[in-house]
């Protein structure tokens, strides 16, 4: 089962300045609800298969996880995989489209398999969780629009 969301805004910003901007690992807690940031464990984000390490939060609860980027599109997308190398629990990216006005940034984001910590857990705390990912999404891209737009 899988389960996924998608948010989409439009920003008056370059695609490659929307780029630099999400890439940019450390300052993604600026913006994201529950990511607090993260850094480069093996390369610098401008490859497939570059790897970081990104921190974050709910409430009191704070972890870790491993990612590998996937796609690194300065002109159309910045995708990454979470959890194990061989077997990622979900896939976050970000897809950039020129408009006329900047640029059109959806966030999607798919979780294939359950989390260790939802393995056990009830259904509506599984959906509790989609929920949660979602409202995350359209905060994270107001607050992007509003950074870029300043």
């Amino acid at each position: 089962m899988t389960w996924e969301h998608a948010e989409t805004v439009d920003i008056a910003a370059t695609p490659n300045d929307v780029y630099r901007t999400i890439s940019n690992l450390e300052r993604m807690g600026e913006w994201s609800p529950e990511n607090t940031g993260g850094s480069w464990i093996a390369g610098d984000g401008s490859s497939v298969g570059d790897r970081f390490e990104g921190n974050n939060a709910i409430g009191d609860r704070k972890w870790s996880a491993v990612a590998e980027v996937v796609r690194c599109d300065p002109d159309s997308a910045f995708c990454f995989t979470v959890g194990a190398l061989d077997n990622p629990v979900a896939e976050w990216g970000y897809h950039l489209e020129p408009i006329d006005q900047g640029t059109r940034v959806t966030e999607t984001w798919k979780m294939t398999q359950l989390p260790p910590s939802l393995v056990d857990a009830p259904e509506e705390r599984v959906q509790g969780r989609v929920s949660m990912v979602a409202e995350g999404m359209a905060i994270t891209l107001a607050r992007l629009k509003a950074t870029l737009e300043s």
